[in-house]
C-alpha cells in the first residue's frame, strides 16, 4: 500500500472534534453499478453519489494516507439473496461475483486505490470490516498496517453498509466520520434512523466540505 498521499494535510488543532495530524483513510463502501440506478439492488442517487466521490478524491487524495474501497462480491451468500426478499433481511441477487455490476462503478475508474477489500461471498457482511483484500487482509488490518488512526467512510447505502462499516471502525477505536454528501440511503426514513444510530454510538456526521 502506498502512504505518501498526506504531504499537504493539515497539522492544526481544531475546536469543533476534528483531528488533524493523523493519519486518515477514506473508506469508499460499495460504489458499484449493483447499487446504482439500472443495477439490481439500485439506490436513488446512486451514479450522482458515484460521480460526486470521484470529484472529491480528485480534489482532495492528499488529505488522506490511503483510500480503501470495498465492494459486495457475493458468490453464495445463502438467504441473503432470495426470490421474494423482504428488503429487511433478504434482499434480490447483487454484488455477484465476476459480474459487471460487482465492479467498482466507472466513475471510480481513476480512483487507483490503495487497498481493495471484497466482502460477502458466503454470507450478507453489510460491514466492510467483514471483508479481505486480495493478499487476504481484513480491513482492519490494512488500516493497521498502514498506522491509520482516523477514517471518513463515503458510499452506498449510507442506512446499510456505509452506516455498518462507520460503526465497526469506531468500535475499532478509529476516530470515525461519515461524509453526508458523499453518501445516499436506500430510503429517507432509513437515512435518518441510520443518522441518529450513528451519532449515538459516538460516529461524527459531517460534509464533505467541512472534512
Amino acid at each position: 500500500m502506498t502512504t505518501n498521499h498526506a504531504s499537504t494535510r493539515d497539522t492544526t488543532a481544531a475546536d469543533d472534534g476534528t483531528t488533524h495530524g493523523v493519519r486518515r483513510a477514506l473508506l469508499v463502501v460499495d460504489v458499484q453499478p449493483t447499487f446504482c440506478e439500472g443495477g439490481a439492488l439500485a439506490v436513488a442517487g446512486g451514479n450522482a453519489v458515484a460521480a460526486a466521490i470521484a470529484a472529491y478524491v480528485a480534489a482532495h487524495r492528499d488529505h488522506y494516507d490511503a483510500v480503501v474501497t470495498t465492494q459486495d462480491w457475493h458468490i453464495d451468500p445463502g438467504a441473503h439473496f432470495s426470490a421474494a426478499p423482504d428488503y429487511v433481511d433478504t434482499w434480490p441477487p447483487h454484488g455477484v461475483a465476476g459480474t459487471a455490476e460487482a465492479e467498482l462503478h466507472p466513475a471510480l475508474a481513476e480512483l487507483h486505490p490503495d487497498a481493495s477489500v471484497r466482502k460477502g461471498a458466503y454470507a450478507a457482511a453489510y460491514s466492510g470490516f467483514e471483508g479481505a483484500d486480495q493478499r487476504g487482509r481484513t480491513l482492519e488490518s490494512v488500516l493497521h498496517d498502514a498506522g491509520i488512526e482516523a477514517v471518513d467512510v463515503v458510499g452506498i447505502a449510507e442506512s446499510h453498509c456505509v452506516k455498518a462499516t462507520a460503526l465497526d471502525a469506531h468500535a475499532l477505536g478509529l476516530t470515525t466520520r461519515v461524509l453526508t454528501d458523499l453518501t445516499v440511503p436506500v430510503t429517507p426514513g432509513q437515512g435518518a434512523a441510520a443518522r441518529t444510530e450513528l451519532t449515538a454510538a459516538g460516529v461524527r456526521l459531517v460534509r464533505s466540505s467541512e472534512a
